[in-house]
């Protein structure tokens, strides 16, 4: 009688990353199909049974535009260059209002899919990473304000809006940084859940959003520099308006040095969450 042979039994074996900095980049790219679901879920769900769609996020920034043009603009008299003012503010707030947006979503991504990350293995990043990209269809359709406000105004634009891609990728790298830190701490800590609304508020006003760098006196510009979001919103101000900002113009070493820190903080997100990841499905 011939011997049987033994089944060979296949075993995968998880095991966490070593060392503070193992991200393990390669397996996002081996997760990019779960990424790209992701972001289309969550652009589904943000317009499904919503009677005027993608008119909300427009009217969003262009009610805020109005309102610091009457407040700021008008009563104030804030310098906003050779522009009219309603465009100054419309540049700054197109970049933050996508920064706000997406912090507000991947703050608390990992407790919105807590089946997801406690019964399915897949790097954890992925989650906090689809929740900033999916807010990139807020921004086009913002963009498309802010081009029709140039016509409007009749400012062309100049060379240095080929810049604009890169700022953008700015304003995701911070995002994603600073959504990398909240998600994880949110996961141990629901406090970050009510801290962030507030955190977004008061920054907003703390960046150059409404009111120039000029504004602030040169001994104090520095505090404005530890600002990551200074470098975007003073960027996409730079790459869209250009030469037509005169005095309203940012520093360029407030913008290089806010760049700096915005490298920083996704440097240590992505470290951090990296460390903590391996403790989100007995916890959360």
């Amino acid at each position: 009688m011939a011997e049987q042979t033994p089944a060979i039994r296949h075993q995968t074996i998880i095991q966490p990353s070593k060392g503070w900095f193992s991200l393990q980049l390669g397996a996002l790219w081996h997760y990019r199909e779960l990424l790209y679901f992701l972001v289309w879920r969550d652009i589904k769900v943000r317009y499904k049974q919503t009677a005027l769609g993608v008119t909300w996020v427009i009217l969003q920034p262009v009610v805020s535009m109005v309102v610091f043009t009457f407040l700021f603009g008008n009563l104030l008299g804030v310098p906003s260059g050779d522009v009219p003012y309603p465009i100054f503010s419309y540049a700054a707030l197109l970049p933050w209002n996508y920064f706000a947006s997406s912090i507000n979503k991947s703050s608390t991504s990992l407790v919105m899919n807590t089946n997801l990350v406690t019964k399915v293995y897949f790097p954890r990043m992925v989650i906090p990473i689809s929740s900033v990209l999916s807010g990139l269809v807020d921004f086009g359709f913002g963009f498309l304000v802010l081009i029709g406000l140039m016509i409007y105004f009749r400012i062309p634009p100049t060379w240095t809006i080929l810049f604009l891609p890169a700022f953008l990728f700015l304003a995701m790298l911070t995002a994603l940084g600073f959504g990398f830190w909240l998600s994880a701490l949110n996961v141990r800590y629901r406090d970050i859940n009510y801290l962030v609304p507030y955190l977004i508020q008061i920054w907003m006003y703390l960046t150059p959003v409404i009111y120039s760098v000029t504004l602030i006196p040169e001994q104090y510009q520095f505090l404005l520099a530890l600002n990551p979001m200074t470098a975007v919103v003073g960027g996409f101000r730079w790459a869209l308006l250009g030469s037509y900002l005169a005095d309203a113009q940012a520093p360029v070493d407030v913008i290089i040095f806010s760049f700096l820190i915005s490298l920083l903080v996704l440097i240590t997100g992505a470290v951090f969450f990296r460390r903590t990841e391996r403790t989100f499905a007995d916890v959360i």
